[in-house]
């Protein structure tokens, strides 16, 4: 996947990346950028990274992003599904 990304993708792939939490995001009020907040199932946040509009669009810097902040959540005990950025 080389093409620069839409928005949209970019929120499918971050949701799919932090099975079986839940990946809430929102644009931040004009200025591109994104908030993505991952939640338990209690809806207690256990993650949170803003990603600027030029990571979210380019493919090998969103993966590089997911995998840090899956690799945080790994850390504080938090079992996530496997996942790989799509091709």
């Amino acid at each position: 996947m080389n093409a620069p990304l839409r928005i949209n993708e970019a929120l499918l792939i971050a949701d799919r990346a932090f099975k079986p939490f839940q990946c809430v995001a929102w644009a931040q009020d004009g200025n591109g950028e994104l908030s993505l907040t991952v939640i338990d199932r209690t809806n207690t946040r256990i993650g949170r990274k803003q990603i600027s509009s030029t990571t979210y669009s380019d493919p090998a810097q969103l993966e590089d992003l997911l995998n840090q902040a899956r690799s945080e959540l790994s850390s504080e005990g938090y079992a996530l599904q496997s996942w790989a950025m799509p091709k």
